[in-house]
């Protein structure tokens, strides 16, 4: 039997000569246990599978079975069916088939199966719809069809997987791209432009319409999103897929991401990575709960927000007003941040919280772990430094002139050591990242950011926390340790930095939450559930990859594959964040697995590049107070931004163990995760 031209759409199944629909309304798995599933069971072939679209109704179901069956069409269920020929029994089951969806399915959505591809959008007309191609190079019914250029386009170039592959291998091919400073330079420049292209600007959807509106470019009041919601009126969750209801948060979060026993990271992270991701990352994503999981309440970019404070009046209450500083205590002979009693800024801190414990930082939330207080002290210290370098520059500059050029200058070594130190090590690839925004002058690129919701949910990287912390010898449980940044002044900066850098992280995977953030989990399924996130899959195809077609192909073994089928029924019905954390490892030599990486590079690189500093009015050394600052940016690492700034002998500062032997951990977290 051959089932042929067809929409995107819902599974079936062939039974007794009849097609049955595989979906929350009719379950042919349960009518018949001797039914026969179609290849896949998934409709993805064009030539050999069928496609039924949410709204009901079936075009051209063909079988090529002269014998009995001749040839049926079976168009929309609201119009007049239409048969080549008298089938007997099969045009029957056909009048009935269709019957039964129309009676069921009536009235949903035909946009909720998603039928329009490469990005195109879907359109409802009445109870049809079609899809909008324009400016797309693919056209057809379902912009399934690449243009002739993009055809060739697409026969050269390599799949996600492959070019991941080529570049955390091939060590002896990217020692001679490296060395070539033309060849370095227009890779680089590549994965700015290529990564940037992949999201839209201006950004067109936010979560509260499922289709594009002016809000969406002028309302930075919230987060904007890579896909729209899922449509209010579809037949489950994710559009056609899966059960009606999506399995209790609390049942998922158990299953999957609860810890059992701290997994260490297969790489060799050390604790100045979570703790320098927290940090920056607090600089852009500012989900203003009061309002809803949807609203944020930042600038859409870097701004250090997260160093000088959340608005003008925290920024001033945190500065000196002389020689452009920001205020500080000394203790023990150091720098450290003032108390709020101090600097009047909001602090989250616990009523009993000591007095002479509550320091007052760039925002509201680094009070809570010391790593992170680490870092506000470590970004106070180099903001001051560079004044002191300035003032000696320009003796004829004032306060705010002194504030304002550190505070650019701050903002660049940030960039820089974001992309060179923090992406690098990210990736993992044998192609060192480097930040050079001259690469991008004269090309097709906007200086202008949005942060968008899906990029704020797969930044949860909480697995990457461990239970306990040896600082200098000393053992902190996590009841000891959150809410005491008093334990960095204790042990001393230099001495808390490098107990940071001697202790391993965890794997960003499954079953590694910690007790403590179990909480923050839960809540980031719930709101991804409230703002009517997509499917992991559809995220997949969104940026490029190919969707999963089985359980195992995501998760590369059995035991997780078997507790996902039971709990989502199907491959496109597994949530977002779920699909990204049990996403398998092509292999243990990146941080993260395919998906992440995909998804997470373009927002980062945009984020980043297309901060103003970066742009060709802004990047030049009177910017930044002359060459001398200008140097400092350049000369910007996270080496540097640590040694310069404590006292006594510099740690080997690196976001890896000193330790760390390639591949020292994976048969032990394999054999924990029973992979």
């Amino acid at each position: 039997m051959m089932i042929r031209d067809t929409y995107v759409g819902w599974p079936y199944c062939v039974h007794d000569d009849r097609v049955y629909l595989n979906s929350p309304i009719f379950n042919c798995l349960e009518h018949d246990s001797s039914v026969h599933l179609a290849p896949d069971k998934y409709l993805i072939d064009r030539d050999y599978q069928i496609f039924f679209p949410a709204c009901g109704y079936l075009t051209s179901v063909n079988y090529s079975d002269e014998e009995t069956l001749c040839f049926v069409e079976l168009f929309d269920l609201r119009s007049p069916l239409r048969f080549k020929t008298h089938c007997g029994k099969m045009l029957w089951t056909a009048f009935i088939l269709v019957g039964f969806v129309a009676h069921a399915l009536g009235g949903h959505n035909p946009c909720c199966s998603y039928p329009c591809e490469n990005n195109g959008v879907c359109m409802t007309q009445g109870e049809n719809y079609y899809c909008d191609c324009a400016n797309l190079d693919f056209y057809g019914k379902h912009c399934e069809i690449p243009t002739f250029m993009k055809r060739i386009k697409l026969f050269f170039k390599p799949s996600h997987e492959t070019l991941h592959r080529f570049l955390t291998s091939n060590k002896w091919f990217w020692t001679i791209i490296n060395n070539v400073p033309f060849l370095a330079n227009a890779v680089m420049r590549s994965i700015y432009v290529v990564r940037a292209a992949m999201l839209e600007s201006p950004p067109p959807y936010t979560s509260e319409h499922d289709y594009i509106t002016v809000e969406a470019n002028f309302n930075y009041s919230v987060f904007t999103r890579a896909l729209p919601p899922v449509p209010k009126e579809c037949p489950t969750p994710m559009g056609v897929w899966g059960k009606k209801e999506l399995p209790p948060a609390e049942e998922i979060v158990k299953a999957f991401f609860t810890r059992k026993e701290f997994l260490p990271e297969p790489i060799g992270t050390n604790l100045l990575f979570p703790f320098f991701a927290q940090h920056f990352t607090h600089t852009v994503f500012k989900t203003d709960l009061k309002k809803g999981p949807q609203f944020q309440w930042g600038n859409h970019g870097v701004d250090a927000s997260n160093i000088y404070g959340e608005d003008r009046n925290s920024q001033n209450n945190l500065r000196s007003f002389k020689d452009g500083k920001l205020k500080v205590q000394i203790i023990n002979d150091e720098e450290w941040p003032p108390l709020i009693s101090e600097a009047d800024v909001p602090m989250r801190y616990p009523k009993e919280i000591k007095k002479t414990n509550r320091f007052a930082l760039g925002h509201s939330f680094f009070g809570l772990v010391p790593g992170l207080f680490m870092y506000s002290t470590i970004w106070l210290r180099e903001h001051n430094r560079v004044c002191d370098i300035l003032k000696k520059e320009h003796p004829e500059w004032n306060d705010e002139r002194l504030f304002q050029t550190a505070k650019l200058v701050i903002v660049g070594e940030t960039l820089k050591i974001v992309v060179e130190d923090y992406s690098n090590h990210l990736t993992n690839f044998n192609f060192p990242l480097f930040f050079k925004p001259e690469l991008l002058f004269g090309q097709d690129f906007q200086y202008q950011n949005r942060i968008s919701l899906e990029f704020n949910h797969v930044y949860h990287w909480h697995p990457l926390v461990p239970d306990e912390f040896n600082i200098s010898g000393t053992i902190y449980n996590m009841k000891e340790f959150l809410y005491h940044p008093e334990i960095v002044v204790k042990h001393g900066l230099r001495d808390f930095v490098d107990s940071m850098i001697k202790q391993r992280a965890g794997l960003v995977g499954p079953r590694n939450h910690g007790r403590v953030t179990i909480p923050v989990v839960l809540d980031l399924l719930k709101h991804g559930r409230t703002l009517r996130m997509q499917s992991f899959n559809q995220y997949r195809k969104r940026f490029d990859m190919e969707p999963f077609k089985s359980f195992e192909e995501l998760t590369g073994e059995k035991k997780f594959a078997k507790q996902l089928e039971d709990f989502y029924g199907d491959i496109n019905a597994v949530e977002f964040y779920v699909g990204m954390m049990l996403e398998k490892r092509l292999r243990f030599d990146s941080l993260f697995s395919a998906t992440v990486i995909q998804f997470v590079s373009p927002f980062s690189y945009k984020g980043l590049m297309t901060n103003p500093i970066c742009s060709p009015k802004y990047w030049k050394p009177s910017t930044f107070g002359g060459e001398v600052g200008f140097n400092i940016i350049k000369t910007a690492s996270l080496e540097n931004l640590i040694c310069k700034n404590i006292k006594g002998e510099c740690p080997a500062v690196s976001f890896k163990v000193p330790d760390y032997v390639e591949g020292d951990v994976t048969e032990f977290v394999n054999q924990k995760l029973e992979l």
